[in-house]
């Protein structure tokens, strides 16, 4: 069994926490968890950083004795972790008095061997991001990080020799190239080492809400010294005790630290000079993300553009929120944080592609199969069924890797991808039809292949979306197991299990965002903005029938009605597939259709419900208006519009093809 130790940074408490701390930690759990599928050892750290000048002021603004301001911030980052279902196996406080004895453990280690003296500090400090500051490094006398204001400071000071690592440090780079990850930021360390490097001042006399220097209570321990030896006084260093040093000599040195670009300073050039100047093993990687902006600007305390963690769950789901972060962020890269584009992936990749695989998998079970997978039959795993079972052994391998590499954007590219295979495959085998047809070894055969793939796909997200895979999985009558990646294989399922009650994963939101902040804040809309399930359907209705309470009359022979062929070929029909179909609640007439057009996959609302189930939609080719501009029914966004005809009062009928051409195709 292999150990992983794996940490985010601790928290800096000086505002309540947002997005972006809940971001770092979800990354952590996500890549923890699936090193626990692995089979992995795991040791996953967090907490909170509580000590230095921005927690003085912080406290004093509150109006709370800065020891009471710690505590109660302190209590919000570690509650929020349970809403956001982190796994962690300890939230360290730089308050505790374990941190205090492993803080000055190192301090000594690192004095002793002669890397620690006592001058005068001289210069500017910038107390938002609680750095010392170089004059020839200001931009317009402001902080080059976070372009606040710096102080400058005269004092007694304990200095650090930061400068007799410049060599090591830039030997260790080359020597490590993936010490720190992506190579972009791994770049800008070389630069800024490469420049040279100063003395550190490591301490300060004019606060007192610190560490205290061992053997010189004036002074507290710089904060940067004293916050990064969290990361060794959790696995037990500074504790004399048997069990302790057990423990460090077992997960030290960490495996990975996970960070925000902002600090990688600190973690790729003061730490591990900090551990060199110690004779400590220094982390084996540092892996650095981007910024969530939030109109253009990075999410931050400072400038108030920040987002709660909580509101979103609370709109959306947790899950969804998990989702949205993971495949939205490139590792490295910085992303864009909006209302819009969560409802857009939300309703497309969870609730369309996702969420109406699983239901129409396990339903068809259901129906078909009085609720037990059934048995397939090996000779007739032919090409459909053996093109999706490679798709399926593809994803296993290569979200596996990706995961444990943090690309979890793509990881879940690569489950997506499945996804949609698996959609196709249920339409192009029509286990509807084969259900009709009396052919029940070729049902069942088809229906095992769609669960056993489903079932892949939900072991695949359990360290994403962990409680919406483990319901997938009760579904496909399956139990989680804690290592059950080391085994994951496709065909393993076993036939004759009895599935779970169906239940609906990621039911469609249909409010618009304005509707749904309304919502949030108890708040009703503009009357001048109806929401848009209450607007009123367009002239360009989803069927052919005009509306009822609006007939269209019929123009005579050579009247002003009549349309050149001009007018005719602004209108662009096209042939589509339909790939999913289900009823609009609360209509009796709309069912909502995902389509294949050739070009892209949209959805369109029909008003067609009272004419065709939708089961016996899906895999069908009809016509379309392809170039309609949308509209909301219900609350829907549709993107085109079925063609049909109806007699007067009589129900649509679809416009149908004799040989049906591919999707995509001109309908003239």
């Amino acid at each position: 069994m292999s150990r992983f130790y794996i940490t985010t940074p601790i928290y800096y408490i000086n505002a309540e926490p947002h997005l972006g701390h809940a971001y770092t930690s979800m990354v952590a759990d996500a890549v923890a968890r699936a090193h626990r599928l692995n089979g992995d050892e795991v040791f996953f750290l967090t907490g909170t950083d509580e000590h230095g000048q921005k927690v003085e002021r912080a406290a004093k603004k509150a109006g709370l004795p800065v020891k009471a301001f710690a505590d109660e911030t302190a209590r919000k980052f570690r509650d929020i972790l349970p809403a956001l279902n982190i796994s962690h196996d300890d939230f360290i406080r730089t308050s505790e008095p374990r941190h205090h004895a492993g803080a000055q453990a190192l301090w000594r280690a690192v004095r002793d061997r002669g890397f620690i003296y006592k001058g005068k500090y001289e210069g500017w400090y910038c107390t938002v991001d609680e750095v010392f500051v170089p004059e020839t490094q200001l931009v317009d006398g402001r902080c080059p990080t976070c372009h606040g204001s710096v102080e400058k400071i005269e004092e007694e000071s304990y200095f650090f020799k930061l400068s007799a690592f410049q060599q090591p440090l830039l030997d260790y780079y080359r020597q490590h190239p993936d010490f720190v990850v992506p190579s972009g930021r791994r770049n800008e360390v070389l630069s800024f080492l490469e420049a040279g490097l100063d003395d550190l001042s490591i301490s300060r006399t004019s606060l007192t809400w610190g560490i205290p220097v061992p053997d010189d209570p004036a002074h507290v321990m710089y904060v940067w010294f004293d916050a990064l030896t969290n990361y060794m006084t959790a696995v037990g260093y500074g504790d004399p005790s048997p069990d302790a040093k057990a423990r460090f000599q077992t997960f030290w040195p960490a495996d990975v630290h996970l960070i925000g670009k902002e600090i990688v300073r600190q973690h790729a050039i003061y730490w591990p000079a900090f551990l060199m100047a110690a004779s400590l093993p220094l982390p084996k990687q540092i892996v650095s993300h981007g910024w969530w902006l939030m109109d253009g600007a990075k999410m931050s305390k400072s400038l108030g553009n920040v987002a709660r963690p909580e509101d979103y769950i609370e709109r959306f789901g947790l899950d969804a929120i998990r989702y949205f972060v993971f495949r939205e962020m490139v590792l490295g890269q910085d992303a864009n944080f909006g209302d819009e584009a969560i409802l857009t992936r939300y309703n497309a990749d969870l609730a369309n592609d996702f969420g109406n695989l699983v239901s129409r998998a396990t339903t068809m079970i259901h129906r078909y199969c009085e609720g037990r997978v059934p048995t397939p039959e090996p000779s007739l795993l032919r090409e459909p069924e053996q093109s999706l079972t490679a798709s399926a052994h593809s994803a296993i391998d290569k979200a596996r890797r990706l995961t444990l590499a943090f690309d979890l954007s793509g990881a879940l590219r690569e489950i997506w991808d499945l996804v949609a295979a698996s959609n196709r495959y249920i339409v192009a085998r029509e286990p509807w039809k084969l259900a009709k047809s009396g052919t029940s070894a070729e049902l069942a055969t088809t229906l095992f292949v769609v669960a056993d793939t489903v079932r892949v796909i939900a072991e695949l997200l359990r360290p994403f979306m962990p409680g919406t895979a483990e319901k997938t999985l009760t579904l496909v009558g399956v139990t989680a197991e804690p290592q059950s990646w080391r085994r994951l294989a496709t065909g393993t399922l076993t036939p004759g299990i009895t599935l779970g009650e169906t239940l609906p994963l990621f039911p469609r939101i249909e409010q618009s965002i304005e509707e749904l902040r309304a919502m949030s804040t108890g708040e009703s809309l503009d009357a001048n903005q109806p929401p848009a399930a209450a607007a009123p359907a367009p002239a360009a209705v989803p069927s052919m029938q005009p509306p009822a309470a609006a007939p269209t009359p019929v123009p005579a022979s050579g009247v002003d009605g009549l349309i050149s062929i001009d007018d005719f070929m602004k209108v662009e029909l096209r042939v589509a597939k339909v790939l999913a179909a289900e009823r609009v609640p609360k209509s009796k007439k709309l069912l909502k259709l995902s389509v294949d057009t050739g070009v892209d996959q949209r959805t369109i609302v029909a008003g067609i419900a009272e004419a065709y189930e939708p089961d016996a939609l899906v895999g069908r080719t009809i016509a379309v208006v392809f170039n309609l501009k949308p509209a909301k029914l219900m609350g829907i966004e549709s993107n085109g519009m079925v063609l049909a005809a109806s007699v007067e009062g009589g129900k649509p009928e679809l416009v149908s093809f004799d040989t049906p051409p591919p999707p995509g195709a001109r309908v003239r």
